[in-house]
């Protein structure tokens, strides 16, 4: 188990193989704490432990879900069970879709909805690339429904919080919990953002309720004439951390975004000079994929007896494109206000 001398790690929860310690000293982070807010974590864990909940309750999951409440144990405690809840019905049960799910209609996804995780930028933080200007929900549904696009999503994210942030943390030698996003909105127009709010409203309510504070730095880019404005209208009413996290930027974004994102980590269509063999959008290129600093998931070693069984659907063996002319809908989360989306927050 890690050691932290600026912590108090609980014995029975935090068998961490990482560093621990937040590499900025900001308040509620781990290391960086104080006694009122370490009490919280105490607090907050035995009120679920009574409630009958014994997963995910290690300390800088804690520490997540307070600081997402502004350190209110009982708004804490709210998100806690009802993101247990969701996980338990999600797909079958997240814990065993994680480990059965098969995108196979991936690359083809690609041409119409670009999302991958690659490499790191300057922080050493995941950088998670979203086109969402490409996105063609017409062309994606006669590929696959919105029920998987939507499980894969969440596969995604299970992927992001362990591995990937594990081992850029082992790498960086200093806790990492949060990813850099770029969304990249070229070609968005009203005509399209209407197509797609469903879809992006289901899916930033699965990020914002269900992964609290994994948010770095989100930087929009390519945004169209206008956005700026709508921006400066908005964010009048979120938390000014959450506003602080963002950075609207036009066409000539590459500047300020190579400030962020080493030139050989950024994809060479967004001004860097990485060519990945095979392209880095299927690459997934990171020090997750590096012997040095990658290790096994914890969701891979849990006993499948533990699991809940997974359908055809989940496993993916089934048809993907489901039944001609119909769409597999997720149920609609309930969205908090002051987060953006869909990127993981």
């Amino acid at each position: 188990m890690a050691s932290n001398p600026q912590m108090e790690l609980d014995p029975k929860y935090d068998h961490y193989d990482f560093p621990t310690t937040a590499p900025e000293s900001k308040s509620g982070h781990p290391g960086h704490t104080t006694k009122e807010q370490d009490a919280a974590v105490h607090q907050l864990r035995m009120t679920l432990e009574q409630a009958g909940y014994h997963d995910r309750l290690d300390t800088l999951s804690m520490l997540r879900f307070l600081r997402a409440r502004k350190f209110n144990v009982e708004l804490a405690k709210q998100m806690f069970v009802d993101c247990e809840k969701w996980r338990s019905e999600f797909g079958g049960g997240v814990d065993n879709l994680v480990r059965t799910f098969e995108y196979k209609e991936k690359e083809q996804m690609m041409q119409y909805y670009p999302q991958y995780y690659h490499k790191t930028d300057k922080e050493g933080r995941p950088v998670y690339i979203e086109g969402l200007g490409k996105v063609d929900l017409e062309a994606m549904r006669k590929i696959t429904t919105d029920e998987r696009m939507l499980e894969n999503l969440v596969c995604e994210y299970e992927k992001m919080v362990d591995p990937r942030l594990p081992a850029c943390s082992r790498k960086a030698g200093q806790l990492l919990e949060t990813c850099c996003t770029i969304m990249d909105l070229k070609g968005v127009g009203l005509w399209k953002a209407k197509d797609v709010y469903g879809y992006v409203q289901r899916a930033s309510a699965i990020s914002q309720n269900y992964y609290p504070e994994r948010l770095g730095k989100l930087y929009v880019i390519n945004a169209p004439w206008g956005f700026s404005g709508v921006f400066s209208v908005v964010k009048k009413f979120l938390d000014p951390v959450t506003v602080a996290k963002i950075h609207v930027l036009g066409a000539g974004y590459q500047k300020e975004l190579l400030e962020q994102v080493p030139a050989e980590n950024l994809p060479k269509e967004y001004g860097g000079k990485c060519e990945c063999p095979g392209g880095c959008q299927l690459s997934d290129n990171g020090p997750w994929r590096d012997p040095a600093w990658a290790k096994p998931p914890a969701w891979a070693k849990k006993s499948e007896k533990n699991t809940i069984p997974a359908t055809e659907s989940h496993t993916g063996e089934g048809n993907p494109t489901g039944v001609e002319g119909q769409t597999g809908e997720a149920p609609t989360q309930t969205q908090s206000a002051g987060q953006p989306a869909p990127a993981p927050q």
